[in-house]
């Protein structure tokens, strides 16, 4: 039990970083306006979190124009791909032990 515990990641610990690379697992990338709008977070929150799984290299981010209007997409790194899933397995593997 303890060994499940210890793969229980802290970055996604949040339900919006959870919920952020829920989003980016299975989708190829996915920008600020549509993290925004399926999480149903403001600008701010989400901001912050991105801020937070980029600085743990698990998402990368772009920022580019389309025509004058600034765009910021966000994609799942292998890394993050890789603790993501890990994160994922230790919670099942919890719920199957209850």
């Amino acid at each position: 039990m303890k060994t499940i515990i210890q793969n229980i990641n802290k970055a996604f610990d949040h339900r919006i970083r959870l919920g952020i690379m829920s989003v980016l697992m299975v989708n190829e990338s996915a920008d600020f306006n549509m993290l925004k709008e399926l999480l149903g977070v403001t600008d701010g929150n989400l901001a912050s979190h991105t801020k937070a799984l980029e600085s743990e290299n698990y998402i990368a981010i772009e920022k580019q124009f389309i025509g004058k209007k600034p765009n910021t997409k966000y994609i799942a790194t292998k890394e993050g791909k890789k603790a993501f899933k890990d994160h994922i397995d230790a919670l099942e593997k919890l719920i199957s032990k209850s």
